[in-house]
C-alpha cells in the first residue's frame, strides 16, 4: 500500500501535539487539555483557526450492538478489540445515522480532539470541490498561476488543479524528508507556504508519476482562499462545517501569516470525522440538500490515475470504499456496498496495513447485524 512515510511523525508531534486531548489525556501545546467541552467555545490557539459548531448539527444516534469481528492479517486471526487494543485511541462506527460502536482508550472519550494529521487533504478536496461546483473555480485543469500570480513563473505555475489534487504535480519532493522543514517552520510562524511553494523544482512532467506531496495541498489551500476571496477556515466553515451539520469545535492548522496548511491539521472529535464520511455516503448531501456537488464525490473517490490506490486525495480501497488517511494510522473509512462509515483515532499504529482488513472486517459485520 502507498502511503505517507512514517518519520514525520517524531518532529510535527513536537509542534503540533499528540493524537488527542481531553480532560485526562494532556498533550504538548500548542493543543490544550481542556476542563469541559464548553471550555473549547471561548478558547483561542496559536497557529489554529477555530470552527464553530454548526447551527444545525447532524443527529447520531447512540444504538451499540455487539459486532463478533474476526479477520485474518499476516496468517493469524484477530478480534476486534486485539486491533483496538494495539492500533487505537478512538473508534466510532456508524450504520446509517447509528452509532453502533464507540470506543476510546483509557484517557480519551467522546468530547476528546484527535489530530487529523493528512486526512486533512481530503477536507481540502471536497472544499475544491465545493468553490468548482460554485464556479468559484472555473476548471479542475485550471492552473496554480491563473488563482496565485506569485507562483505564476515558478515551478508550480502550470501545474493543474487535478494534478495537485492526485499527487502528480511532478514537483521535485520526497516526504518524509521535505516536509519536515517546511510543516515545523510553518507551524512556527517561520515561514509561508506561499514562500515554501516558491523555492520548488520540477522532477518531472506534471501528471507522469504520482509522489505523494504535502505541499501538493498547502497550494490547493491557498488556491481556494485566493479564488473565492475567504480564508481557508471560513470558506470550509461556511460552505462545509455548517451546512454538513458538524456539532462541536474543531481547529485548522495555519502558518500563522493567513495561509491555512490544507495538507494536515484539523483537531475534532471523532463523532465529527465520522460525520465528514457520512456526508461522502450519502453522495454530498445533508437531509436532503446537496453540501458537496454529487459529480464530486464521485470523481474524486475513484481512482485519478498513474496508481489504483489513490482519487483526488482520497484513498481508495477497491471498487466499493474509500478514505481519508493520517499520519500513523488516522483514518475516516467509508465502504459503499454496506453503507458504514468507521472513524479511527490513533498515536501511532504498529502496522498500519492493518487497517484495511479490520475495517472491511467491522463493515461486512455491521451488514450481517442490520
Amino acid at each position: 500500500m502507498l502511503r505517507r512515510p512514517l518519520p514525520v511523525a517524531v518532529i510535527a508531534a513536537l509542534t503540533l501535539g499528540l493524537a488527542g486531548t481531553s480532560a485526562t489525556a494532556q498533550a504538548p501545546s500548542p493543543t490544550p487539555t481542556v476542563s469541559a467541552p464548553s471550555g473549547l467555545d471561548s478558547l483561542q490557539l496559536p497557529n489554529f483557526d477555530r470552527l464553530d459548531p454548526s447551527p444545525n448539527p447532524v443527529k447520531l444516534t447512540e444504538a451499540p450492538r455487539d459486532l463478533n469481528v474476526t479477520y485474518s492479517y499476516n496468517g493469524q486471526n484477530h478480534t476486534l478489540q486485539d486491533f483496538l487494543n494495539r492500533d487505537a485511541q478512538g473508534l466510532v462506527v456508524l450504520d446509517g445515522d447509528k452509532i453502533v460502536k464507540e470506543w476510546y482508550a483509557a484517557g480519551y472519550n467522546k468530547d476528546s480532539l484527535f489530530q487529523s494529521w493528512s486526512m486533512a487533504k481530503s477536507y481540502t478536496s471536497v472544499a475544491i470541490g465545493i468553490a468548482i461546483g460554485e464556479g468559484k473555480i472555473a476548471s479542475i485543469d485550471d492552473t496554480v498561476g491563473k488563482y496565485i500570480p506569485e507562483l505564476a513563473k515558478t515551478a508550480y505555475g502550470d501545474i493543474t488543479i487535478r494534478n495537485l489534487l492526485r499527487m502528480a504535480s511532478g514537483i521535485e519532493w520526497t516526504e518524509a524528508i521535505d516536509d519536515i522543514p517546511m510543516h515545523v517552520l510553518a507551524s512556527l510562524g517561520l515561514t509561508t507556504t506561499l514562500d515554501w511553494a516558491k523555492g520548488r523544482k520540477k522532477a518531472v512532467p506534471q501528471g507522469t508519476q504520482f509522489n505523494y506531496t504535502s505541499m501538493n495541498t498547502a497550494v490547493l489551500a491557498l488556491i481556494l482562499a485566493r479564488a473565492t476571496g475567504t480564508p481557508y477556515y471560513k470558506y470550509v466553515q461556511q460552505k462545509l462545517w455548517d451546512p454538513a451539520g458538524m456539532a462541536s469545535t474543531a481547529f485548522i492548522g495555519n502558518d500563522s501569516h493567513g495561509n491555512a496548511l490544507g495538507y494536515c491539521c484539523y483537531y475534532a472529535r471523532d463523532r465529527d470525522f465520522a460525520r465528514f464520511g457520512k456526508l461522502m455516503l450519502d453522495d454530498g448531501k445533508v437531509d436532503g440538500r446537496q453540501v458537496v456537488p454529487h459529480d464530486w464525490v464521485t470523481l474524486s473517490t475513484a481512482p485519478a490515475g498513474n496508481v489504483p490506490q489513490y482519487g483526488l486525495s482520497w484513498w481508495i480501497d477497491g471498487p466499493d470504499a474509500f478514505y481519508a488517511s493520517g499520519l500513523a494510522g488516522q483514518n475516516i473509512y467509508v465502504d459503499r456496498k454496506n453503507r458504514v462509515v468507521i472513524v479511527k483515532s490513533t498515536l501511532l499504529a504498529i502496522d498500519e496495513g492493518e487497517a484495511m482488513p479490520a475495517y472491511r472486517a467491522i463493515a461486512a459485520e455491521v451488514a450481517r447485524t442490520r
